[in-house]
């Protein structure tokens, strides 16, 4: 495929004259894609004209689902959604809102009888064109800008601002001729077009051919009586004489693939990006509003804020609204404006309803100026398999897709939520990431999980992409489950698939991932490797209890694995840097936690403990990682009080150098894991660390702060001031072996008599019985 093959030869400039051609022919409606005042204008106008014919700018192929339309279950925001047959990825969209001219004469046409046609380059031919001329984006293909025709509409009209131009021109004004302002329109595109050419849009004179020649047949068929609606840029060359001759040689020879179409719901808040067909909007709330608003829109705009600050809890009176109105109003006549657009209502609103805060005014913005409207089709809408089968699920499971963000929590012991949990994560696992699990909730292992919703049109896309891993969501996940652990290199990615399919219930896939997790164990000997994979395991474990999933398989492979971390780590943690004891740490951390949950695990546990124990004594393991050591071992009992207070002071001896005692302070007493708490309860700890830090020579401490700091201040603002009153007091009352009392009203040992009277009342509290 060449560029000659998609760009029009130089020709003799478009040019027109009004909405029909000299000799009375068809009526040409260029309008503004998703735009209210054009979509008023062009009902205005078929109703003056009532056509029996109405072509619509889109791919032709649409023809067979425009009845669709009709559909009392047909809701826009919706899209025409093509995608290329054998490569699904390959997909365009062509939204419609309420307020689109194009949906508004698609209706008109199907409550008067009328015949309606997609007259634009049929998507086999727009997916198939890989050639940069096609490009959509602002640059042309030799790489200068491509025109704006509005932008040189406005600058012409003496105006900067486009969109407050077109705003004032058309969106807010009515009445008059129905045809007058369509035929200036098109008078002022044909001198754009003359000026320009196509603008550096070099594959519309293609797209353009091809509607002449859909317009040339229904002229055939019904005479004059046709009506087009199309992009307001269109028109000059559709009103163009040229020969169908010329016109068919421009389309000969374009690439083509299969294709398939269909409709999908849109949303408001997709309408406001630049992506899919046609320019995006940035207020699509705004402008429904202003379709669907029969008189008083601003009236009817502040009260539709008011109503939404009011449910947010701010105080907004009738009076707020009265005052917003007339301020809109009189900024509209200030600035020239025919009625207050946009810029007026939201000054007015921040003003008055927000009080000039912006927190508020924020919330307009994205629920009212944007919007979260989700549409709706028809079940008779074509689609994959796999869209069916979602869903039939989505229905059973009372899964509603939704545009606006939601919580969903799910309760893992209830059958219903236990069947949402295993839909969503079998959409992400295919990459249909419709629900996302919660920080903190989900990948716990527990019987709750908290996902956050939110459907995005190009989630249709997905699910025809992963169309071709099975006609069913639970088929098609554990195929594509099964070729990844065939595929997969590392033993973590093995780990965390078979993570994936117990939480998605993919008990036919479980066993090729089991086998090809075995199988990565066996050859990898890099301890880091297996204490990345070690934690997923035994989270996988714990999935299997709650979701009553056999993990027999499972559970001798984690052992193992688990076996040989405690191994291979003593040796794998000697002479490491700064970098990487850090790493290491956090490994030993997530071992630590994965060996707690293995079950039958006690003498895995006895052996982890030994592993620790070791690597606290050994001189060439880092600070960081003996202090780490040191520390999980007494909060699980390891060792002693005391013992803990002799590794604290071996290693802030005078003979270890300040950065690697703080190191060990690190590991002991990191702000991440409780160690200011244990500083504040137990203060001969305290008094260690408070010892060895007044002892640090000045030259020293440059090279000691860093560390401290980023220790202490990762504790709790409470703990720092108990820590700092600690320190203030200095050292314990009378010494050490004198029983003069710590802190005023508290003895330095428990009495037992005064401790046996709360223990009814803590009892009470844990719900638990006393016992003698």
């Amino acid at each position: 495929m060449t560029p000659s093959t998609l760009t029009a030869p130089p020709g003799p400039p478009p040019t027109a004259e009004a909405p029909r051609e000299r000799d009375g022919g068809p009526l040409l409606l260029g309008v503004r894609h998703h735009g209210p005042g054009s979509a008023r204008g062009v009902r205005a106008a078929l109703d003056a004209a009532r056509p029996e014919a109405v072509l619509i700018e889109g791919p032709a192929e649409a023809d067979a689902l425009v009845a669709l339309a009709a559909a009392p279950a047909m809701r826009p925001p919706v899209a025409l959604l093509a995608h290329a047959v054998d490569d699904p990825g390959r997909a365009a969209f062509w939204p419609l809102a309420a307020f689109s001219p194009e949906w508004v004469a698609i209706r008109w046409a199907f409550d008067r009888g009328a015949t309606v046609r997609f007259i634009d380059l049929p998507a086999a031919h727009t997916l198939a064109a890989t050639d940069p001329t096609w490009r959509d984006d602002e640059e042309s293909a030799d790489g200068g800008v491509r025109v704006d025709p509005l932008a040189e509409l406005a600058r012409a009209a003496g105006h900067e601002d486009a969109e407050r131009w077109w705003e004032d021109a058309v969106e807010l004004r009515g009445g008059g001729d129905p045809l007058a302002p369509f035929a200036a329109l098109a008078e002022a595109m044909g001198a754009v077009r003359e000026a320009h050419g196509d603008g550096g849009h070099p594959r519309d004179p293609v797209r353009e051919a091809h509607m002449r020649l859909r317009l040339r047949e229904a002229r055939k068929e019904f005479g004059d009586a046709v009506a087009v609606v199309c992009g307001a840029w269109h028109v000059p060359a559709l009103a163009r004489r040229t020969t169908a001759t010329a016109d068919r040689a421009l389309l000969k020879g374009l690439p083509k693939v299969k294709t398939e179409l269909t409709w999908v719901p849109w949303t408001h808040r997709r309408l406001a990006r630049r992506s899919g067909y046609g320019a995006g909007i940035e207020a699509p709330g705004w402008y429904g509003h202003l379709f669907a608003a029969p008189d008083r829109p601003v009236e009817r705009w502040m009260t539709k804020v008011a109503g939404l600050l009011r449910a947010e809890d701010h105080a907004v009176s009738t009076a707020h609204v009265i005052e917003a109105v007339r301020l809109a109003e009189t900024l509209a006549a200030l600035r020239g404006r025919p009625h207050p657009g946009l810029d007026e209502t939201t000054d007015a609103v921040r003003a008055v309803l927000c009080e000039g805060s912006d927190v508020p005014l924020a919330l307009v913005r994205d629920r009212l100026v944007v919007g979260d409207d989700l549409g709706e089709v028809p079940a008779a809408a074509p689609a994959v398999p796999l869209q069916r089968d979602l869903t039939r699920h989505q229905r059973g499971l009372r899964l509603k897709p939704e545009a606006q963000e939601r919580t969903l929590e799910l309760d893992l012991r209830k059958d219903t939520d236990a069947a949402r949990s295993r839909l969503l994560h079998r959409l992400r696992l295919l990459g249909v990431d419709w629900g996302r699990p919660a920080a903190g909730r989900a990948g716990t292992g527990t019987f709750r999980e908290t996902w956050h919703l939110r459907w995005e049109p190009e989630l249709h896309v997905r699910v025809a992409e992963a169309g071709v891993w099975g006609t069913t969501v639970e088929a098609a996940a554990s195929a594509k489950a099964r070729s990844r652990a065939l595929a997969a290199t590392a033993l973590a990615d093995v780990t965390a698939l078979a993570e994936h399919c117990l939480l998605a219930g993919l008990t036919r896939a479980l066993p090729v991932v089991i086998r090809a997790l075995a199988d990565r164990a066996a050859l990898d000997t890099d301890v880091a490797h297996l204490a990345d994979a070690l934690p997923a395991l035994a989270r996988s474990l714990r999935y299997g209890d709650v979701r009553a999933t056999d993990t027999g398989a499972l559970a001798g492979v984690a052992t193992g694995l688990a076996e040989r971390i405690c191994v291979g780590l003593p040796p794998a943690c000697a002479g490491l840097d700064g970098d990487a004891a850090s790493a290491m740490r956090e490994r030993i951390d997530a071992v630590h936690r994965a060996v707690g949950l293995l079950p039958g695990s006690a003498g895995t546990a006895a052996r982890w403990s030994a592993v620790l124990h070791r690597l606290t004594d050994r001189d060439r393991v880092p600070g960081l990682l003996r202090g780490r050591a040191a520390r999980l071992l007494l909060d699980e009992g390891g060792i002693a009080e005391d013992t803990a207070a002799l590794l604290m002071s071996r290693a802030l001896s005078p003979a270890v150098p300040p950065a690697d005692a703080a190191a060990w302070i690190e590991g002991f007493a990191g702000g991440a894991f409780g160690g200011g708490l244990l500083l504040v309860h137990d203060e001969r700890l305290l008094g260690l660390v408070d010892t060895w830090l007044t002892g640090v020579p000045a030259e020293a401490l440059t090279a000691v702060l860093p560390l401290l700091r980023r220790t202490f201040s990762a504790y709790e603002p409470g703990v720092r001031r108990s820590l700092g009153e600690l320190v203030a007091r200095g050292p314990r009352a009378g010494g050490p072996g004198r029983s003069a009392p710590v802190t005023p009203g508290f003895a330095e040992t428990t009495d037992p008599g005064r401790a046996d009277g709360v223990l009814p009342l803590l009892h009470l509290i844990l719900g638990r019985e006393a016992h003698p």
